[in-house]
């Protein structure tokens, strides 16, 4: 990260450009800590029971986690739900109408949780015999902690990210784009809240930021599409 400019450094800043006079861009790095609940299902309606009371992190998790989690692959589904659904309980119906639900599109996740429990329902009403997974398929609810690392680098003006971005980890990008949204009052990405503190400056910037959907493409092509954004916006160019 050569154009990220160590922490240590900010002293030397001058206020000759006007950007110094917005607290820098803190860049981080995560990863995720994973801890059992304790709460399982064999079927759909002991999973229906258990989304009623497991913690909201646990939610989170199911929905967000594989993005950063070793190991998960499964190019059908973007959820736990959805994948267990359909390759445990083989509900083929089920596993499509989770598997398309954006969590990026709800508030917070008590309201994630009544979406879910709804669509169950609803599966359950239609449904006269329950499907059972095998005893050591179970579905484990699972919560994660967010173990955050200080990278000691940071960006001082708008215009470096065109040119950082693309060296970010994963982590990174995890850290700043998703779980800034459980952070950020306003349900949105670190990148977008720091470009707010400059005004209407980089309004159409945002804009542009605003219209990108983190939940159905990997870290690595998000991290692309953030990199394209301000290469274009900032250089004129595309990445």
């Amino acid at each position: 990260m050569s154009e990220i400019k160590e922490l240590k450094d900010m002293d030397k800043k001058t206020n000759m450009d006007g950007y110094s006079k917005v607290a820098p861009f803190v860049i981080r790095d995560c990863a995720l800590s994973a801890i059992a609940t304790g709460l399982r299902a064999q079927n759909l309606r002991e999973l229906r029971d258990a989304l009623v009371t497991v913690h909201g992190g646990s939610i989170y998790y199911h929905f967000w986690g594989g993005l950063l989690r070793p190991g998960f692959d499964d190019p059908e589904f973007n959820n736990d739900f959805a994948s267990w659904i359909h390759h445990r309980l083989h509900d083929a119906k089920l596993a499509e109408q989770i598997g398309v639900i954006d969590p990026a599109s709800f508030s917070d996740m008590e309201e994630l949780r009544r979406e879910l429990i709804d669509v169950i329902e609803k599966r359950l009403d239609e449904t006269e015999f329950l499907s059972w997974a095998p005893r050591d398929r179970q579905f484990h609810f699972i919560r994660a902690q967010t173990v955050v690392f200080d990278t000691n680098h940071f960006i001082q003006r708008p215009p470096e990210l065109a040119n950082i971005i693309s060296s970010l980890s994963l982590g990174s990008i995890y850290y700043h784009v998703i779980d800034a949204r459980r952070r950020s009052p306003q349900a949105i990405d670190d990148f977008r809240a720091w470009l707010m503190l400059f005004g209407d400056e980089f309004a159409d910037l945002y804009s542009r930021l605003a219209q990108l959907d983190p939940y159905f493409v990997s870290l690595i092509e998000l991290r692309e599409q953030f990199t394209a954004i301000f290469k274009e916006y900032f250089t004129g160019s595309r990445a």
